[in-house]
C-alpha cells in the first residue's frame, strides 16, 4: 500500500475520532451551567477531556499498531497479545491520570480525583478502556494495511510469474539451440548413428521436460540437474574438446525441491558467451547442497569484446526479479565480471520433499 494511502487512513481515523469527541463534548455541555456558554468557554474542562480521551487514545492506538501487532499478533501469539495489551492499557491509564494530576497542580486542568479512591479507580479504568479500544482499532488498521499489501504482493507475484512463463516459453522455444542441435545430430548420423540416436533421445527428453515438468511451482532438484546435464551434453556436440566445460554436483539432491528453470538461464548465458571451446575449462558449473542451502556457481571465460551479458535471453533484471518473487529474503545472488571471467554465485534456502 502506498505511503500516502496509509497516511490518509490515519488522518481519516483521527478525524472521525475527534468528531466523535466533539459530539460527546457538546452533549455533556447540554444540561449543565455551561450550556449558555460557548463550547470552549472553560478551557480547563477541554484540557481535562483531551487528556482523558485523546492522549490515551493516541498512545493506545500506536502502541498496538507499531509494537504489539508485529511482536505478537503477527506471530499468532494471542495469549501474550492479550496480556501485553491489557498491561499496556493500564500503564497508559496511569500515565494519562498522572498527566491530568500534573496539569491540575499547575492550574491548567480541573481536579477530578479528589480524595475518593473509587473515583480514582473509575477514571483509571475508563481511561484504560479508551486506550484498549483504540489499541484494538490500531490492530485492525495495521491488519488491514498488511492484508492489502499481501494481496497486492500476491497479485504482483501472479502477474510477474505469468510474464516469466511467457519469457521462459520464448527462451525454451528459441530456434537457435534447437536448430543447431538438430543440424549437429544430422551430421552425426552419417558418422555414428548410435551416438546420434542417443543425442536425439536427450533432445526429446529436454523438450518433454520443458513442456510438461516445469508447470508446477516446485520440482525435484535432481530432475532440474538431469536436464542441465543433458543440455550440456548436447552443447558438447559442437566441439571436439569435451573438457571445455566442467560440471560438478556435491551433496544429496534427491529430495530437494526448487523452482523450475531457476538455474538454466545462467548455464545458457555461460555457453552463449563462452570464449574458445578449444581451450580447457572454459566453463565451470558447480551445484552444492549443504545445510539446507543450495549453492550454485557458474563461471565462464569470455572474449574482451563481449561487453554485455544476458541470462539466456531473459535479461538481468528479469531473472533477479524472478528470484525476488520466488525466494523473498531467502536468496543471495552475486554477479562479478573481471578481465576475462564472468562469475555467478547463487545461494537459496531449500526444503526437502
Amino acid at each position: 500500500m502506498k505511503k500516502m494511502v496509509v497516511v490518509s487512513l490515519h488522518i481519516g481515523y483521527w478525524f472521525l475520532y475527534l468528531f466523535l469527541l466533539f459530539i460527546i463534548l457538546l452533549l455533556l455541555q447540554i444540561g449543565t451551567k455551561l450550556k449558555a456558554q460557548p463550547l470552549f468557554f472553560d478551557y480547563r474542562f477541554e484540557t481535562f477531556f483531551a487528556c482523558f480521551a485523546l492522549l490515551p487514545a493516541i498512545l493506545g492506538f500506536y502502541t498496538f499498531y507499531s509494537f504489539l501487532f508485529d511482536k505478537f499478533l503477527l506471530q499468532r501469539n494471542i495469549f501474550l497479545l492479550f496480556v501485553s495489551g491489557i498491561s499496556a492499557s493500564i500503564f497508559i491509564g496511569l500515565l494519562s491520570s498522572t498527566v491530568i494530576s500534573v496539569l491540575h497542580y499547575y492550574g491548567i486542568g480541573p481536579g477530578v480525583f479528589g480524595e475518593n479512591i473509587y473515583a480514582v479507580i473509575t477514571i483509571l479504568i475508563v481511561i484504560s478502556i479508551i486506550s484498549l479500544l483504540n489499541g484494538g482499532m490500531g490492530l485492525l488498521t495495521k491488519g488491514f494495511i498488511r492484508w492489502y499489501a499481501e494481496l497486492r504482493w500476491k497479485e504482483e507475484l501472479m502477474r510477474k510469474n505469468f510474464e516469466m512463463e511467457l519469457a521462459l516459453i520464448k527462451s525454451q522455444t528459441s530456434p537457435h539451440f534447437l536448430f543447431n542441435t538438430l543440424n549437429n545430430i544430422d551430421v552425426l548420423i552419417t558418422k555414428n548413428a548410435e551416438k546420434a540416436s542417443l543425442y536425439l533421445n536427450k533432445l526429446s527428453d529436454i523438450m518433454r521436460y520443458m513442456l510438461y515438468e516445469t508447470k508446477g511451482e516446485k520440482i525435484l532438484l535432481a530432475n532440474e540437474l538431469a536436464y542441465i546435464e543433458k543440455y550440456i551434453d548436447l552443447q558438447k556436440i559442437r566441439t571436439a574438446n569435451p573438457n571445455f566445460v566442467e560440471f560438478t554436483i556435491i551433496g544429496d539432491t534427491v529430495n530437494v525441491l526448487v523452482s523450475p528453470m531457476i538455474l538454466l538461464p545462467f548455464v545458457e548465458n555461460a555457453f552463449k558467451h563462452a570464449d574458445n571451446r578449444k581451450n580447457e575449462n572454459v566453463i565451470r558449473i558447480e551445484v552444492a547442497v549443504e545445510k539446507e542451502q543450495l549453492i550454485f556457481e557458474c563461471e565462464n571465460k569470455y572474449s574482451k569484446s563481449e561487453m554485455q551479458q544476458e541470462f539466456g535471453g531473459l535479461g538481468n533484471e528479469l531473472i533477479k526479479r524472478r528470484l525476488e518473487l520466488l525466494y523473498p529474503l531467502n536468496h543471495v545472488l552475486l554477479i562479478s565480471k573481471n578481465a576475462d571471467i564472468y562469475s555467478v554465485k547463487l545461494a537459496i534456502g531449500i526444503h526437502e520433499n
